[in-house]
C-alpha cells in the first residue's frame, strides 16, 4: 500500500511542475516559445474585440496587472466577467515632424498682411490624433518663420527697410471629436506665443524661429489640433510671414 501512495505522489509532482515547450522539446522555463519568429496572440485584445482600445493601426499599450494577467486596462476597461481593473498610468508621446507643408519656395504657409490692412491671420495646419481614454495633453511645437515686405511665397524676397515694428503670433485650438471647431472650442486658445521684429535700412534674408507649449483636457476619442498664425503691423505696411518653411516639429504627450 505504501508503494502505491508514493507512486501517485511522484506522478502528481511531475504534472504540477512540468515545463511546457512550444516549438521545443526541451523548455528552459515554465512556458518556452522557441523560434526566432515566435509570437503570442491574445484575441480578447485585438482591434475587433476591443476597437476602442486597439485601433489596429498603432500598437496598443499592453500592461500586466497585479495578478500577472495581460491587459490593455485603461479607464473604462472591464475584465474578468465584470470586475473592473485599476487604471494603469498612461504616458506616451506622439511626434509629428514637418507638420506644416514647406511650400514651393520653402516659405511654408503664408499669412498675408498687405497695405490695406494692419492684421492678418490664417490656419497653418490641422493634426489629427487619438487618445484611448480621458487624458491631459501637453503640446509642444516649434517652427521657422520667414518675414518679408514682398509677396510670399516667392523664390526670393526682401527684408524690411522701414522704421516700423511687426508682431508675429502662433497658437492652436483643440477640435474635440474632430467635428469642426465650435464657438466654445474657438474661445480657448492654447500655446500662444509671439515675436516682434523691427528694422531700419538693414537686415538679412533668413529664418527666425517661434515656439510654444500648451496643455488641455480631452475625452477618449479622435481629436484634432488646429494651428493658426497671425501678424500685425502699422498703417500702409506690407508684411508677409511664412510659417514652417524651413523646419518645424510637433510633439503631443498624453497623460491620464
Amino acid at each position: 500500500m505504501k508503494k502505491i501512495i508514493v507512486g501517485i505522489v511522484t506522478i502528481l509532482s511531475t504534472v504540477t511542475y512540468a515545463q511546457v515547450g512550444i516549438g521545443t522539446s526541451n523548455p528552459a522555463q515554465d512556458l518556452h516559445l522557441a523560434g526566432t519568429t515566435s509570437t503570442i496572440r491574445l484575441e480578447s485584445l485585438n482591434s475587433i474585440n476591443k476597437p476602442a482600445l486597439n485601433n489596429g493601426i498603432k500598437p496598443a499599450p499592453l500592461y500586466v496587472d497585479a495578478n500577472g494577467n495581460f491587459t490593455l486596462n485603461p479607464s473604462g476597461f472591464i475584465s474578468n466577467g465584470g470586475v473592473g481593473g485599476a487604471s494603469e498610468p498612461l504616458n506616451f508621446l506622439i511626434s509629428v515632424p514637418n507638420f506644416i507643408p514647406n511650400g514651393p519656395f520653402g516659405d511654408g504657409t503664408v499669412v498675408a498682411n498687405p497695405t490695406t490692412t494692419t492684421f492678418g491671420s490664417s490656419q497653418l495646419a490641422s493634426v489629427p490624433f487619438s487618445s484611448p481614454q480621458d487624458a491631459l495633453i501637453e503640446v509642444r511645437y516649434a517652427m521657422t518663420i520667414d518675414l518679408s515686405d514682398q509677396l510670399l511665397p516667392a523664390a526670393s524676397a526682401s527684408t524690411f527697410a522701414d522704421i516700423s515694428a511687426r508682431t508675429v503670433r502662433c497658437y492652436f485650438y483643440i477640435d474635440l471629436n474632430s467635428d469642426g471647431l465650435d464657438a466654445v472650442e474657438l474661445s480657448k486658445i492654447y500655446g500662444l506665443h509671439g515675436e516682434s521684429y523691427t528694422s531700419y535700412l538693414q537686415g538679412s534674408v533668413g529664418y527666425a524661429f517661434i515656439h510654444g507649449v500648451g496643455y488641455g483636457n480631452i475625452p477618449q476619442g479622435n481629436h484634432t489640433l488646429v494651428f493658426f498664425g497671425e501678424t500685425s503691423d502699422g498703417s500702409n505696411r506690407d508684411t508677409y510671414v511664412g510659417f514652417g518653411g524651413s523646419s518645424d516639429y510637433l510633439k503631443i504627450r498624453i497623460y491620464n
